[in-house]
């Protein structure tokens, strides 16, 4: 009895200090504190010109915090169809972080916006309450009901759900959101008709996307909506999208605690990088926030973007992006540069450490999957799974 008494005792201690390393390493790996603009304020705004024969998006954006894939793939996806003014609006006029490791300019204010009286065709709402740690801000709420008319189409995408679901357009409609966060924002917002296991739900005007990754099936599900689907095959093509149709079917699967123990297990025993992305004037939007994303959730020691000169580069399709990292003394061993040659960078001055990781417009593969599978090389098949699950990539 006395051995069965130790037996016990030596098994709840083991438990317990194992229950307490888990806890606090879980908390470290991911604590993600959200980096604030430190460079100068001598802006330079640009905003494209209104085409009133084009119809007219808005991308939801929060100054504090907006995730990345959630917000950039829409803007590549719409601007993508030559058919729409896309524009990207926040409640400041201020740089708007993504997410951990870029920041843009908006193109307007919410009081801008009404006071120029642009009526909306599409409104997009991407995650803006990142990590769910607050509420969605009454400002974004209300602005977006005041813009929602009854020809309005309104596209939730991941987490964007809360904001949407706390608009109370969606009460009785389906929605859904993250597989990790169903259960969490159907306890906060019981009126909406939950949904799990679809990409995309739809409701007359109403949309909404599962998490991350499936912004692409949402705008491509509103592309088709609204300019029909010839432009659609051409967005889906120009992205290298993997299925000729839309996929709608989806697993929603949630992140476990084996995921958890998987990620502390590549955290301590395997290399952690200090990623930087290199980025230019006329970076594909659409790469580079699959790169950001997918990188960020192999938790690296950090992740930064560059630029040569530290100055802000223009994208693709006009956004301003701000670099987060700063070249000088910077410590990166690992530089992912995208459509640019390796040998061009090789041994940079300014990255001196650095082991070069260069992607081609050659590549004829989805972009996440392409960044997927260079993360199986590194750390192994079961890890890459643990990020397609936070993707919510199955």
């Amino acid at each position: 009895m006395k051995n069965l008494k130790q037996i016990l005792v030596s098994a709840f201690t083991t438990i317990l200090i194992v229950s307490l390393v888990l806890y606090f390493t879980v908390s470290h790996v991911f604590a993600q504190n959200l980096k604030t603009y430190k460079g100068d304020n001598n802006f330079s705004w640009s905003v494209p010109k209104l085409d009133s024969a084009k119809k007219t998006v808005f991308i939801i954006a929060s100054n504090a915090g907006t995730e990345m894939f959630d917000f950039m793939a829409p803007y590549y996806l719409f601007n993508a169809t030559g058919q729409a003014n896309v524009y990207v609006v926040a409640e400041k006029k201020a740089p708007v972080l993504l997410v951990n490791s870029l920041f843009i300019l908006p193109h307007y204010t919410f009081s801008e916006i009404d006071s120029m009286q642009i009526t909306p065709d599409v409104i997009v709402i991407p995650n803006v309450t990142i990590h769910l740690k607050e509420p969605p801000k009454e400002i974004i709420v209300n602005w977006v009901k005041s813009q929602c008319k009854e020809t309005t189409i309104l596209l939730a995408i991941c987490d964007g759900a809360a904001t949407a679901a706390a608009t109370g357009l969606y009460d009785g409609k389906p929605l859904t959101t993250h597989a990790s966060d169903l259960g969490k924002l159907k306890k906060k917002f019981p009126k909406p008709l939950w949904v799990a296991n679809t990409s995309v739900t739809e409701s007359g005007n109403l949309y909404s996307t599962a998490g991350v990754s499936n912004a692409t099936e949402g705008s491509l599900t509103v592309i088709k909506r609204v300019f029909g689907e010839e432009t659609m095959q051409t967005v889906r093509k120009d992205i290298h999208y993997q299925q000729d149709t839309i996929k709608v079917a989806h697993q929603s699967k949630v992140v476990t605690t084996g995921t958890i123990t998987r990620i502390i297990a590549k955290k301590a025993f395997q290399k952690d990088y200090k990623v930087g992305v290199l980025i230019s004037d006329h970076v594909n939007e659409f790469e580079l926030a699959s790169l950001l994303d997918t990188y960020t959730r192999t938790f690296p020691a950090s992740l930064n973007t560059f630029t040569i000169n530290g100055a802000p580069v223009t994208s693709k399709f006009g956004l301003q992006l701000y670099p987060t990292g700063e070249v000088k003394n910077n410590n990166v061993n690992e530089l992912h540069v995208i459509n640019a040659r390796a040998s061009q960078l090789a041994g940079h001055p300014l990255f001196p450490k650095a082991k070069v990781v260069a992607y081609t417009t050659a590549s004829a593969q989805y972009p996440i999957e392409l960044y997927l599978d260079r993360i199986g090389l590194l750390y192994g098949d079961k890890f890459k799974s643990c990020v397609k699950l936070m993707l919510d990539y199955n």
